[in-house]
C-alpha cells in the first residue's frame, strides 16, 4: 500500500518498529520521563512562548477542538469562527453544542480569506477567533499572519487548529500571537491515529483556571495539573504516545521543525510540477505544503479513488457528499518521497492509457 491521503499517514520504520513492541504500563518515573521530554519538544516546534504547556488528549482531532471550546470559552464570549468547509463548519456546530455565542465568516468553496472579509468585524465586540488554518476538506490554506494580525489589533483570543499544518507549513505561537494551536499525531507527525495536542500559552493556562469545564474527560486543568508529573488523568493510547516521542526526536535530530516544513515542501512542488500535464484542475487558490486539491476534468473524482486503490494499491483522499465525484486531494506528509510521486504520476498516466483518464482536447 502507498497512501497519499492526509490521514493517517505513511509511517517510517522507527515508528512502525515501536509499534510492533508491547505496551508497556505508564505510571512509572520513565512514562513521566518521556512525556515530559514531548511537552518540551511540542512546545519548541510550535515556537511557543514561555510558559506555555502542551496537553496530549486519548481521542482525535475533534476531541481536542471539543475540550478547547469548553475550556477557552464561556457564555461570556462572542467568537468569529471561519467557516470555508467541514471542519470549519465543526467549530461552528461545537461552539452552537456549548451555548458559545459566535458568528461565522464564511467563505465560498475554494476562495480564501481576505482583508475585506475581516474588515467587516473590525470593532465589534468579539473576544476570540476560530481558525482551522488548513481547511483539510478542500486543501484551501489561510493567511495565518492575516487573521494575527487582525486579531492582535482587536486583542482577540486566537485559537488556530493546526491539525494537518504543523511541521507542514509555517507556524509560530509567539509571533503570530497564537493562544491555542491544536494538532494531531496521524498527519505530520505521521503516528497512529489516536492522541490530539494542543499547546496552550498563559492566556489560555489562565482562561482554563478561571473557567468550570462541565466535564470530566475534557477537563484541560485537570490535565494540566496531571501534566505537572509527566501524567494524564486517565489511561493514555501509551504506544502512540511512545511513537510520537520517537518521531519527535528524529525531527529534531534532522534540523528540526524548518527541516521537515521543506522537506514537505520539496515532495508538494515535485508533485505539483508533475501533475501539469495531466487533465486535473488545482482547486484552491491558497495551498498548504499538506495536501494538493485536484479536480478531474475528464473523469469522476470517486472513480478515480476506487481504481487506484483496487487496482494500484494506492490510496489518494476521497470527498464525500457534494464533492465526492468533483474533488479528490493528494496528500504530500508522512513517509512519502518524491519517488512516491514518481509511483502515483506514473499510475495516473497508465489510467489516461486506458481511457480512463484522457487530455482534455
Amino acid at each position: 500500500m502507498l497512501n497519499f491521503t492526509v490521514g493517517p499517514v505513511m509511517s517510517d520504520e522507527i515508528v512502525l518498529e515501536i509499534g510492533g513492541n508491547q505496551v508497556p504500563y505508564f505510571r512509572t518515573p520513565e512514562f513521566s520521563d518521556l512525556m515530559f521530554e514531548n511537552e518540551k519538544l511540542m512546545k519548541k516546534f510550535t515556537y511557543a512562548p514561555e510558559g506555555s504547556r502542551a496537553v496530549f488528549i486519548t481521542g482525535s482531532g475533534t476531541a481536542s477542538m471539543e475540550a478547547t471550546v469548553m475550556n477557552v470559552f464561556d457564555e461570556n464570549d462572542n467568537v468569529l469562527i471561519v467557516n470555508g468547509g467541514g471542519f470549519g463548519n465543526r467549530f461552528v456546530e461545537l461552539c452552537k453544542l456549548h451555548n458559545i455565542k459566535y458568528t461565522e465568516i464564511s467563505i465560498p468553496l475554494g476562495e480564501t480569506l481576505t482583508k475585506e472579509n475581516l474588515d467587516k468585524y473590525d470593532a465589534k465586540g468579539f473576544t476570540g477567533f476560530i481558525v482551522n488554518i488548513h481547511e483539510t476538506s478542500i486543501g484551501l490554506h489561510y493567511d495565518l499572519d492575516l487573521i494575527s494580525e487582525f486579531c492582535y489589533k482587536n486583542g482577540l483570543f486566537l485559537v488556530v487548529d493546526a491539525i494537518s499544518s504543523f511541521l507542514a507549513d509555517s507556524i509560530n505561537m509567539e509571533k503570530q500571537n497564537i493562544n491555542v494551536l491544536i494538532t494531531g499525531s496521524q498527519k505530520a507527525l505521521a503516528c497512529p491515529p489516536g492522541i490530539s495536542v494542543i499547546v496552550l500559552d498563559k492566556k489560555a493556562i489562565s482562561r482554563i483556571n478561571n473557567i468550570t469545564c462541565k466535564s470530566m474527560y475534557f477537563d484541560l486543568n485537570d490535565a494540566l495539573k496531571n501534566g505537572e508529573r509527566g501524567q494524564t488523568p486517565f489511561t493514555p493510547a501509551v504506544g502512540t504516545l511512545i511513537q510520537i516521542n520517537a518521531r519527535l526526536k528524529e525531527i529534531d535530530k534532522n534540523g528540526g521543525v524548518e527541516s521537515e516544513i521543506k522537506r514537505i515542501s520539496n515532495v508538494a512542488y515535485d508533485f505539483r510540477l508533475k501533475i501539469k500535464d495531466l487533465p486535473f484542475e488545482i482547486c484552491a487558490s491558497e495551498l498548504s505544503n499538506a495536501v494538493t486539491p485536484l479536480h478531474p476534468l475528464t473523469a469522476k473524482a470517486s472513480d478515480i479513488f476506487n481504481i487506484l486503490k483496487d487496482e494500484y494499491g494506492i490510496w489518494i483522499c476521497p470527498n464525500g457528499g457534494d464533492l465526492e465525484d468533483t474533488l479528490f486531494r493528494v496528500g504530500h506528509i508522512g513517509a512519502l518521497t518524491t519517488k512516491d510521486n514518481d509511483t502515483l504520476i506514473n499510475a495516473l498516466k497508465d489510467l489516461e492509457k486506458r481511457g480512463i483518464i484522457w487530455l482534455k482536447l
